[in-house]
């Protein structure tokens, strides 16, 4: 699509050349976005016509959307399983694409249990790069001056392991990290990083976070804006600096490099970076000696503009200690991406973290979108919609066809639509669709116990000065009846005031007003599920949580909490830190509705 960048973009002034290009790019791609699609879809199933995948459901070349609906299913990872194990062993012959598969890309298997493989091609990372030239551009209409300092950027790479066939298996992310895409892009000004590649790319995430806190720290005074992939990966970086700050002082106060830094590229670049700056060590631990950590994100960088994290959907609860360590900085959400497929940007990246949407980029794959209904049984493909047909208010199970692949593939993620930018639809992020707990009839989502947990926080902790750094659950059957067990970390910012036994047994009250209906008749009517247990945890369990999770494969950059567990190890960790237990002192409000 030819881009004229004379034209005045409606997003706003672009701060250079390139980034008019880049606007008018969104413009005319989201104002034809119909046509787009059509093509998009044209060009996947034209491509691919001769794969086995599409001659089985005897497309016979056809390209049509029409014919497209009429013969291929709606799809999840596990009709698609057989495939990919094929691909997988050493089948290079083409069954889901007609270009080679160049590698999987790994989900991070915090969110639904074992991680998947996403089978990718090559070209796949100029379309995502496509997207990530867009993102800056958006950026600098919100937040002038990018170009006089750089980020400090928190990102991190997985060693990678190979399928029995021989493709490589690993996170999108560390596959981006890795790629010449990255390692070789031209230099920005508005998207310069303190952290150097050999940092980013160590593969020990100690020497990684070390080395990257202390470039940051060397060059505080240009650091503009603080990011992570997601919000907990930024806090992540926050308690290394409480564990490590004295260290790191000491290494700055002289001049020389921490002997635990022992790879080779890594250590050669960092000493060609060091020299000694007394005055910085003092200032440094000056800073990070004093027992209150309130606002020292700008304490210590004091030109932060703006945090770049991801606080949609289960990163939300994050919120109130990302604004305690930051003195309330804005917090920005610039894309929306998954190992499946890249989908779009959030084209007011420095909104309140409650009104983020992302607008769906149509050239990046083929959308459909089904209609989100709970309690239903059966899947009826015929009520799928297009992306332009979708309803402002409603919310839909988002369904992909890549370039790479995937055909109708059910991603999982729930969105509902709070607009469109010319023809393009707006979502904002709702939750995964999987439940997390269940006793007996009741089934509670991500996002009712993420409610449940904000109103917990509201109505009891905010008033003593504390807030919920991060939380788990599991549903306890072994008790009779079987009942909701939630872990909680709690950061307290006032000793004086810690919550007591009689204010935590009120948080699990409060919690348990916030469910559904269905889960407060069980309590009140069929005393089919026990009192709700809080159980909080020492300072630093969900680090010690996380690394476990890391030593098992998991992706420093995709980990996510688990909102829910049951795998026995986790479940003797967590319980081997409980310090104090508390349970909901009475029944919740329940009364029987009106049927007709």
């Amino acid at each position: 699509m030819a881009v004229d960048s004379s034209l005045p973009s409606p997003l706003g002034p672009p701060a250079c050349e390139k980034d008019a290009k880049a606007l008018q790019f969104i413009e005319q791609t989201t104002r034809n976005a119909d046509a787009v699609q059509e093509t998009v879809l044209a060009e996947i199933l034209s491509r691919n016509a001769e794969t086995e995948y599409l001659r089985r459901y005897k497309l016979g070349g056809a390209t049509d959307r029409k014919s497209f609906k009429s013969n291929l299913p709606v799809i999840t990872y596990e009709n698609l399983q057989p495939e990919i194990q094929r691909i997988a062993n050493g089948d290079r012959s083409p069954i889901l694409s007609a270009h080679p598969i160049s590698e999987f890309l790994t989900s991070s298997g915090t969110s639904a249990g074992e991680r998947k493989l996403m089978p990718t091609i090559q070209e796949e990372w100029d379309r995502r790069q496509s997207l990530y030239n867009l993102l800056m551009p958006v950026m600098n209409l919100c937040v002038p001056g990018l170009d006089q300092g750089k980020g400090l950027y928190f990102l991190f790479v997985k060693s990678e392991s190979k399928t029995p066939g021989g493709l490589l298996a690993r996170p999108v992310l560390t596959s981006y990290y890795k790629s010449e895409h990255f390692k070789t892009r031209p230099y920005d000004p508005y998207n310069v990083y303190t952290s150097p590649n050999e940092a980013i790319l160590c593969p020990d995430s100690f020497q990684s976070m070390y080395t990257q806190m202390l470039c940051g720290l060397l060059e505080r005074h240009q650091v503009l804006r603080l990011g992570a992939v997601f919000a907990s990966g930024l806090l992540r970086a926050i308690h290394f600096l409480q564990l490590n700050w004295q260290q790191l002082a000491a290494d700055i106060r002289t001049g020389t490099l921490n002997p635990k830094i022992t790879d080779p590229e890594l250590r050669g670049c960092m000493e060609r970076k060091l020299k000694p700056e007394p005055e910085l060590a003092e200032f440094v631990a000056e800073q990070c000696g004093e027992e209150n950590w309130q606002g020292i994100i700008t304490r210590i960088w004091p030109s932060t503009k703006y945090l770049d994290v991801i606080v949609t959907g289960a990163m939300a609860q994050y919120i109130p200690t990302l604004d305690y360590y930051s003195g309330g900085l804005p917090m920005a959400c610039t894309m929306y991406a998954s190992s499946e497929c890249y989908f779009g940007l959030n084209l007011n990246p420095m909104c309140r973290p409650s009104e983020v949407s992302y607008t769906i980029m149509p050239n990046m794959a083929y959308f459909e979108f089904l209609p989100y209904e709970p309690n239903s049984v059966s899947l009826d493909p015929t009520r799928l919609v297009d992306m332009v047909d979708v309803v402002v208010g409603k919310e839909y199970e988002l369904v992909i066809t890549t370039y790479a692949g995937l055909y109708r593939y059910r991603v999982g993620d729930i969105l509902r639509v709070t607009g469109f930018h010319n023809s393009a639809p707006q979502f904002h992020f709702v939750r995964r669709k999987n439940v997390l707990l269940s006793i007996d009839s009741d089934k509670t989502d991500e996002a009712e116990l993420q409610l449940a947990v904000d109103n917990a926080t509201k109505l009891v902790l905010e008033k003593l000065n504390a807030s919920v750094v991060e939380y788990t659950s599991f549903a306890d059957t072994k008790t009779i009846p079987g009942h909701y067990v939630i872990y909680w970390e709690l950061l307290v910012k006032d000793s004086a005031e810690s919550p007591n036994s009689e204010s935590l047994s009120q948080c699990c009250l409060a919690m348990e007003e916030s469910l559904n209906s269905v889960y407060r008749q069980c309590r009140v009517a069929d005393n089919s599920i026990g009192p709700l247990e809080i159980r909080v945890v020492k300072s630093g369990t969900f680090e010690e949580l996380m690394d476990y999770a890391i030593s098992r494969g998991a992706s420093i950059n995709q980990y996510k909490v688990p909102r829910c567990v049951n795998f026995t190890p986790i479940m003797e960790l967590l319980d081997s830190r409980v310090v104090s237990k508390h349970f909901s002192p009475s029944l919740p409000h329940w009364t029987p509705e009106r049927r007709r």
